[in-house]
């Protein structure tokens, strides 16, 4: 019995204890709170390191509102309030304990003032107040703040939570956030040059920055460093430049391959030139526009298998309108190559009318799931997830048409009206209606190409026409009706072209990429991969 008094009489003395200090605590706030309101704005980076240092969690509100412009100061007292509009009043919020502190007109209140150097230093010290908070995210966010924002007096908070700091990528952004400290502070020349290595092994322009601003102040011993560091980062950032670039080009050829591999095959099958082959596009991307309507107002829990919804539907409906087109305009034009464009283009205009009549002449929100949202770092390099899946999507409609054509009845009749039309009609083939069906797998796929497309931009009547010119490029600079020169044309022009755009501009680009595929031309008129067969060498 007198062992339990013992424990419930230590107990007491420690909630007593407790509650004596976070008293005494919340009285020690208060006042360096309210300083931020009378202190000048030269003077507020000395309150901002003080409020810091308690280590409190109740200061960062206080500094939140602060940065933000949010933090007012009563004219009759000097306190300093969070504030909370209510209509012409303003709701007074005690900054140390929440509690509701009454309304004051807001012509008895005054904003503390700040500008650029306060709302630095309030980055910095909130920074250093969330490098040991339990949230990851939030000790990510803190280290990147520290590494953006390099402050001397944040290096021993920096080397605590790199010393207690369990997630890689958190801690190798901390050791990235210490060595740009580590310049900025009056450290051992040894450590700032271990700092200085640290940096020359990453790629950031974070310690880019720095170093270059170190370069001019540095001691003379440091500076050889400096410069090797400079160039080593450099090289590396113009490596990962070029990686970019590739990416880039990897991901418009991705697009290109969509929208020209339909085209490739009606081309090269048909031989027609078909200037509606863009309003296919622009039809796919519109289904997908509806599908994402009927979702949101009904089933919005199935938003992210809107697209999965879409692609058959897209596929369907594009397809029938070309079967539609083939039936009924182009079977009659056969032989006619410059009537099929003209043909055609009319019904290009007549698709794009009926649209903006229908939908009106604006944009169209077209929303991404949440599998293709946002993005990732993979070295130097930022892959974003929609682009990714559409390069992963093209790659599949790329396999799956090349099995079509390679290992089914169809793709056998396909390809033996493209070597040689007669024979084909003479060994029993319907010509007509490969014709036909072929023209709606093209129509179909170009279909398919919208609803990617609608991922990465506007969803509008002219949709198609952006891309109609370079698939015709694309064709026939890979080998009129060859999957495989497709593949190759479309991925070559997408780098060509974002290798140029830096140099040229994008309209000269596209313009110097037409002269090389012109000149080219002139050299293998058939392409890169020229279709074997008589009718083709006839």
């Amino acid at each position: 019995m007198y062992r339990i008094l013992q424990i419930l009489f230590v107990a007491l003395c420690l909630v007593i204890s407790a509650h004596v200090v976070g008293s005494r605590a919340a009285e020690d706030l208060g006042p360096l709170i309210d300083q931020l309101g009378s202190a000048k704005l030269s003077e507020m980076d000395d309150h901002i390191t003080a409020l810091a240092e308690t280590g409190d969690a109740k200061v960062i509100p206080v500094l939140e509102a602060l940065g933000e412009g949010e933090l007012y100061q009563r004219k009759s007292d000097g306190r300093v309030f969070l504030v909370k509009a209510q209509g012409a009043d303003l709701l007074l919020v005690d900054p140390v304990t929440g509690a509701d502190a009454g309304a004051a007109p807001k012509a008895a209140m005054q904003k503390v003032k700040v500008n650029n150097a306060v709302r630095r230093a309030v980055r910095s010290a909130l920074g250093g107040l969330t490098l040991f908070s339990d949230d990851t995210s939030a000790r990510m966010k803190a280290a990147q703040s520290m590494l953006q924002t390099p402050n001397a007096d944040a290096l021993e908070a920096i080397e605590t939570a790199i010393a207690a700091e369990k997630d890689g990528t958190v801690r190798k952004v901390l050791d990235e956030a210490r060595a740009v400290t580590l310049l900025v502070s009056d450290r051992p020349d040894d450590q700032k040059r271990q700092a200085i290595a640290l940096l020359a092994e990453g790629n950031g322009r974070n310690g880019l920055a720095v170093l270059t601003s170190a370069l001019a102040t540095a001691d003379a011993s440091l500076k050889p460093d400096i410069e090797a560091a400079i160039a080593r980062i450099e090289q590396t950032q113009a490596f990962w430049s070029a990686g970019q670039n590739i990416w880039y080009g990897l991901s418009l050829g991705s697009v290109l391959l969509l929208a020209a591999i339909g085209l490739a095959i009606t081309f090269g099958v048909m031989g027609i030139i078909n200037m509606a082959h863009g309003e296919m596009v622009m039809l796919g991307a519109y289904t997908t526009f509806l599908v994402q309507e009927v979702v949101r107002n009904s089933y919005p829990d199935l938003f992210d298998w809107s697209l999965a919804i879409a692609l058959p539907l897209a596929f369907l409906v594009t397809g029938a309108v070309g079967l539609a087109i083939e039936r009924g305009v182009i079977r009659f034009l056969y032989g006619r190559p410059l009537e099929t464009l003209l043909a055609t283009w009319g019904i290009s205009l007549i698709l794009q009318q009926a649209v903006r009549s229908i939908f009106g002449p604006t944009n169209r929100e077209v929303g991404n799931p949440s599998w293709m949202s946002g993005a990732f770092e993979f070295g130097g390099l930022t892959i974003t997830w929609n682009r990714l899946w559409i390069i992963v999507f093209a790659l599949a409609v790329f396999a799956a048409l090349l099995f079509l054509l390679k290992r089914t009845s169809m793709g056998l009749k396909m390809r033996a009206v493209t070597q040689n039309r007669r024979m084909a009609s003479s060994m029993g083939i319907r010509t007509p209606w490969v014709d036909a069906l072929t023209f709606a797998l093209g129509s179909g796929i170009a279909g398919m190409a919208g609803v990617a497309l609608s991922q990465i931009d506007n969803v509008s009547p002219n949709l198609g026409q952006g891309y109609i010119i370079d698939s015709f490029m694309v064709v026939v600079f890979g080998g009129v009706g060859n999957l495989w020169g497709t593949l190759v044309g479309a991925f070559s022009l997408g780098i060509l072209n974002k290798f140029l755009e830096p140099y040229a501009g994008a309209v000269l680009g596209k313009i110097l990429v037409l002269v090389l595929i012109i000149l080219f031309i002139q050299k293998k008129p058939r392409g890169l991969f020229a279709l074997k067969g008589r009718a083709v060498e006839a």
